[in-house]
């Protein structure tokens, strides 16, 4: 008796933690906002660049992978997806990500940089693999 009331126990601890698994990449860095000179320039995956849309770019992500932004001085948070690009020696700087005016904006006002915490989120759109 005293075996299957432990086991019972457990079953629910197990079954939060396989909840609670990571759905993947987690990166902390620095954002950017994408230069205004941008606008109307083919990304990476051949769409029309613009500021209102809520994409970005990063080299650290698949292009067309979904990812939370999180502004790690007051918290909000905003969901893109990676269409694009950033230049190799941006990464030497410490960005992981650029994002758009429209989601810099939902992210809370910032001069050009700040510290994020980026997030690949799973399950969004079937993958392209």
């Amino acid at each position: 008796m005293k075996k299957l009331l432990f086991i019972l126990l457990l079953v629910p601890f197990f079954g939060l933690a396989q909840e609670n698994k990571d759905n993947g990449k987690q990166l902390k860095g620095i954002a950017t906002i994408y230069a205004k000179r941008f606008n109307g320039l083919r990304t990476a995956t051949g769409e029309i660049f613009k500021h209102s849309n809520l994409t970005a770019a990063s080299n650290n992500f698949k292009i067309n992978t979904w990812v939370k932004v999180t502004n790690l001085i007051n918290y909000r948070s905003v969901i893109v997806r990676i269409n694009d690009r950033m230049h190799p020696r941006m990464a030497k700087l410490g960005r992981v990500v650029d994002l758009t005016q429209a989601a810099a904006k939902l992210l809370g006002s910032f001069d050009g940089m700040v510290n994020v915490k980026v997030e690949e989120i799973a399950g969004i759109l079937p993958s392209d693999e």
